[in-house]
């Protein structure tokens, strides 16, 4: 199915071990590490997991260490991947535009809208799906209604964009780093 689009191999120019160069923080490059190792052995479902969780983790932990100083203190419970928790990130000069999808034209518009109008950004609301386990707007329909089917593999076209998305974000989130946390 997909394969035939992207290839076996699409994924073996990914070199994961970049991540840990990048963040050179166990508790955020893992996550990222191990996303492109599932990727490279075709499974979807975790490396998607994996991916959408080390982009969170950037996020909860540098928010965290920004504000509370260097050191292994647990972000709070209650700030997950959110447009607020974007718009926080923002605020002390994080590059969020970077976890635009593509072709996601109105990521600002989205972020900056309004309750009870409010639209989530599209990796608040592909992880918001994928880690609660719906994984409906991924079911393949080209055979008809009556033959509609999921498997993991309808997740590689998103787990592309989400691995070159990822590298993007953690080049983006190492020079912050390393530019803006207090040290140690």
């Amino acid at each position: 199915m997909y394969s035939e689009i992207y290839g076996p191999s699409v994924f073996e120019h990914y070199e994961p071990r970049l991540f840990v160069t990048l963040l050179s923080a166990a508790e955020m490059h893992w996550h990222f590490y191990q996303g492109v190792q599932a990727a490279q052995t075709g499974l979807y479902i975790p490396a998607v997991s994996s991916l959408l969780n080390g982009i969170e983790a950037t996020l909860r932990v540098t928010l965290s260490q920004q504000k509370n100083g260097p050191g292994l203190i647990e972000p709070s419970p209650y700030k997950c991947l959110s447009n607020n928790l974007l718009l926080d990130a923002r605020a002390i000069g994080m590059q969020v535009e970077l976890l635009a999808f593509p072709n996601e034209l109105d990521f600002e518009a989205k972020l900056i809208s309004q309750k009870p109008a409010r639209k989530m950004v599209e990796i608040v609301r592909v992880r918001n799906n994928l880690c609660h386990g719906n994984v409906f707007e991924f079911i393949n329909t080209d055979l008809g209604e009556g033959n509609a089917f999921f498997t993991p593999e309808c997740l590689e076209p998103l787990c592309v964009a989400l691995i070159d998305l990822s590298y993007r974000w953690c080049d983006s989130v190492s020079e912050f780093r390393a530019n803006n946390l207090p040290k140690a």
